[in-house]
């Protein structure tokens, strides 16, 4: 049995010169030139691509060109407290550009996150509660609706199980929260991005995976919430989940029906950190290195729990949270070094997604030009004698699809 069947499809195609003449009896190389599934990765680099000096610019660019190598879905910046430090000045002009500089490339884009205690404005809480609401979804509107066409994709709220109990700090979300209830403020959040893109996917996104979340969806469900997917961090600072524990997770969250995205995923290649930790951010270190048999023990979590979600029929994303080290807690958690060079996982991983996960086939055509394509769902381009044509391959067709094949230009 493929195990894989369910991300594949078949499609009935017949090739036609320009002239509408049948390409008929002539070999055909079908290759695969991206995915419908989402392989993503943290894209910050991008926004700090576009404020960059030109040497330091070059070098961001040629880190990005590693980053596209591997990955077609970027997650960008929106904490508010960084994207607005000063209310009224935002980030719009450098994030923006770097959203396109990633849709131009042929990347999907999710911002993260438009509703979130942490990283929230400081300038907020001089407001009433009725206000600082009034601003947060006036805030929603404002960012879904200057990046629609470019951004289709948000993580909507952030670590909502806890952010009413959040007391480390005072900070205007909680308050909101704590007034409203998580279900009244995830409702009037995911309402104001609705309205303002109604194609856009919404995710809710949460750490906590345990079933605090899976009745907080229960109550946003019922209550009428347009949750697109649900959206799951698996941080692993402290150690590898395993199978066992990814496949629970998959399994009780996949009884709700909804897409699953893994949306920031952690694997170490060096020293793990201590399990008495309970807030990741307390662990601050001068220095976190990378080590060889960290790096290989990392490549080979990575491409058994990539596999393991590729499997999965309702995971449609994933998106591995640094692609450096050095970047959030100064941990060896990126599939590139800090001097830029590549570990053994991004090696493996990029075996996976542009090598036993995608199509590359030599087909013949029938006398009438007709010939059946099976492969990994996403764009192809193929090839005849010099003239080619361009498809999507996105669910089974039983009808044959007409494609004029036009010349290469080379």
């Amino acid at each position: 049995m493929d195990q894989l069947s369910h991300r594949k499809a078949t499609a009935r195609l017949r090739l036609l010169h320009s002239d509408g003449t049948p390409a008929g009896s002539c070999p055909v190389s079908a290759d695969q030139t991206s995915h419908s599934f989402l392989f993503g990765c943290g894209a910050f680099d991008a926004v700090a691509m576009m404020r960059a000096e030109e040497d330091r610019r070059a070098a961001l660019a040629r880190r990005m060109e590693k980053w596209l190598s591997l990955f077609n879905y970027g997650t960008l910046p929106f904490y508010w407290g960084r994207y607005e430090p000063v209310e009224g000045q935002t980030q719009e002009k450098e994030t923006l550009a770097a959203a396109r500089w990633l849709r131009e490339r042929g990347a999907q884009v999710k911002g993260h996150p438009l509703c979130w205690h942490t990283v929230c404005a400081p300038w907020l809480l001089q407001y009433t509660n009725e206000e600082i609401l009034r601003r947060q979804l006036e805030r929603i509107h404002r960012e879904v609706t200057a990046f629609s066409g470019v951004i289709g994709l948000w993580d909507v709220i952030n670590e909502v199980v806890i952010m009413p109990e959040f007391d480390r700090y005072d900070n205007a979300v909680t308050r909101i929260c704590r007034e409203l209830g998580r279900v009244g403020l995830v409702k009037a959040a995911f309402s104001a991005a609705r309205e303002s893109d109604p194609g856009a996917t919404l995710l809710i996104n949460d750490f906590n995976t345990s079933p605090a979340y899976e009745r907080l969806l229960e109550e946003l469900l019922a209550a009428g919430v347009p949750i697109s997917a649900i959206g799951i961090q698996s941080h692993q600072h402290q150690g590898y989940w395993g199978l066992e524990k990814l496949q629970d997770v998959l399994c009780r969250f996949s009884r709700f029906g909804l897409p699953i995205h893994f949306t920031e995923n952690t694997l170490l290649s060096g020293d793990l950190m201590p399990r008495h930790i309970v807030d990741l951010n307390d662990w601050q270190v001068d220095s976190w290195p990378s080590t060889p048999e960290g790096e290989a023990r990392q490549a080979d979590q990575i491409s058994e729990m990539y596999t393991e979600l590729f499997r999965h029929p309702l995971v449609e994303a994933v998106t591995t949270w640094d692609f450096t080290d050095g970047c959030w807690l100064r941990a060896p958690s990126g599939f590139l070094r800090e001097d830029d060079s590549e570990k053994p996982s991004f090696h493996r991983l990029k075996q996976l997604i542009h090598g036993d996960w995608e199509t590359h086939s030599q087909l013949l055509t029938d006398p009438e030009g007709f010939l059946e394509l099976t492969g990994f769902k996403g764009g192809y381009v193929l090839r005849v004698r010099g003239e080619s044509a361009r498809f999507g391959l996105l669910n089974d067709t039983a009808e044959p699809q007409a494609l004029i094949l036009r010349p290469e230009v080379r």
